[in-house]
């Protein structure tokens, strides 16, 4: 939803493409997104074998409420959120990059998460 916020109304294909999920995935994505009000999808005008995903004023409520969330959530930490956000996407874009099958996926997905040292605050 956040995508569409920002870059507007687009295709599912577009969308998929952007989000890097396959054009199934999205679909489905979209399905529950659509039964609960927060986009809608319309036949697109130049080619009607596409739909043209627009976020809807529920859409954008959320996404506002889930950056306020976000904020206080990490009003506490001592990371800059938009920090954050960019080291969060440059992460998932390397495992995007770096898996090359469902069954690679499906071990990352899988692992189990790290400890944290309730001590030092870091990663074990």
């Amino acid at each position: 939803m956040e995508v569409l916020s920002v870059h507007g109304p687009m295709t599912q294909a577009q969308l998929a493409q952007l989000v890097r999920v396959q054009a199934q995935t999205m679909g489905k994505t979209l399905s529950r997104l659509e039964a609960h009000g927060h986009i809608s999808r319309e036949r697109s005008v130049s080619d009607r074998r596409s739909h043209v995903v627009t976020l809807t004023d529920r859409g954008r409520e959320a996404v506002v409420a889930a950056a306020d969330m976000e904020r206080s959530v990490l009003a506490a930490a001592s990371i800059d959120p938009d920090t954050l956000r960019h080291e969060l996407q440059a992460v998932v874009r390397e495992l995007a990059n770096r898996i090359s099958s469902t069954e690679d996926a499906k071990d990352i997905v899988d692992a189990p998460a790290p400890k944290v040292s309730a001590d030092a605050g870091t990663l074990s």
